[in-house]
């Protein structure tokens, strides 16, 4: 079976490819967000809210990437769907970065909501490959096995802050995509493989990694749903 070429944010959780910041960002973010700055330098939160170029260039930072959320990697649906743009570096704390377009990261409300002003989430733009595996079929996130140390702990805190296993957000969204993918490909493989790497990448390279493409994880998901009928 062929592997389907991949973009680069979607080879594991969570590493984003760097976008150029769009055209008219200096005149609408950061001109705006200078001048500001220059005449209050430690701006509140309530004077944010009244200063927040940032929102002017939301739309070009949800489609330059691929209306994905950062963190969760899943596809944050245009007219449900809740984007925010995240300072990654918090603004109250780092106010010569608020109104740089290097700091902001596409993510869903809720992930935004959870993340807040926090520093111990990995960074979507310079994590390492291969950090975040998922169980199948539980769709559980996990640290890599080999991982020790530091890296193991910085890996468990960023699933933690996140709430990546909530079974009532990311687990069922998870599960719900797995579902779907697993009722197309029973007769088109490729073509459901493809829709799943458009709106769960992480979820997608998941599956092809651990070879589990096509019948192998249907037959799982089978095995659960008797197991789970069998308890009940």
């Amino acid at each position: 079976m062929g592997v389907l070429c991949q973009p680069a944010w979607s080879k594991a959780l969570i590493p984003v490819q760097r976008k150029r910041q769009p055209k008219g960002f200096k005149r609408l973010v950061s001109e705006p967000g200078a001048a500001f700055l220059s005449t209050n330098p430690m701006p509140s939160s309530k004077e944010y809210d009244k200063h927040d170029y940032w929102k002017r260039i939301s739309r070009e930072l949800y489609l330059a990437y691929d209306r994905i959320c950062a963190y969760s990697c899943h596809l944050i649906p245009s007219d449900t769907g809740f984007h925010c743009v995240e300072h990654f570096r918090p603004k109250k704390t780092y106010p010569h970065l608020a109104y740089k377009w290097s700091n902001y990261r596409l993510v869903c409300g809720k992930m935004n909501g959870r993340k807040s002003d926090f520093e111990d989430v990995l960074d979507p733009f310079t994590i390492e490959n291969g950090l975040f595996i998922l169980d199948f079929p539980s769709t559980v996130i996990k640290p890599a096995p080999a991982l020790v140390g530091a890296t193991k702990r910085k890996v468990e805190a960023t699933i933690k802050r996140l709430k990546l296993n909530d079974d009532e957000s990311c687990i069922d969204a998870r599960q719900m995509w797995l579902g779907s993918y697993c009722e197309v490909a029973a007769s088109q493989e490729s073509i459901a493989y493809k829709i799943l790497m458009d709106v769960a990448p992480f979820l997608a390279s998941e599956l092809n990694r651990q070879g589990l493409r096509g019948n192998q994880i249907i037959q799982r998901m089978a095995s659960r749903i008797v197991s789970t009928a069998r308890k009940s």
